[in-house]
């Protein structure tokens, strides 16, 4: 499914905005009342997939092309394609991995 990319941004802030809402909302009613469990459940599992979601797309996002480091990506030419880059520079870095283990 397609979300637009404000949306698919916010998403995170939206779970954990609904989660500290049911939570505050089980609050307001008292803990004498049954329901007030269940919108504390329901208002903890929203706060933790909105962490979830967050570290999952923070942990993807920081990871480099092709298992390479940035490092070596900036010693590509300005305007050249980064994924051919990333090709290059792990081949290079097997030759030297090669020269090294001789």
């Amino acid at each position: 499914m397609w979300l637009p990319t404000p949306i698919y941004e916010r998403a995170p802030q939206f779970w954990l905005l609904l989660g500290l809402l049911f939570m505050s909302v089980g609050t307001y009613m008292g803990f004498d009342n049954p329901i007030t469990f269940v919108h504390f459940g329901v208002g903890f599992f929203c706060v933790a997939w909105s962490l979830c979601t967050f570290a999952m797309r923070l942990r993807h996002r920081e990871r480099p092309y092709a298992g390479q480091t940035l490092h070596s990506l900036d010693s590509a030419e300005p305007g050249a394609d980064p994924i051919k880059a990333a090709q290059a520079a792990k081949s290079t870095s097997l030759l030297r991995g090669s020269i090294v283990r001789s």
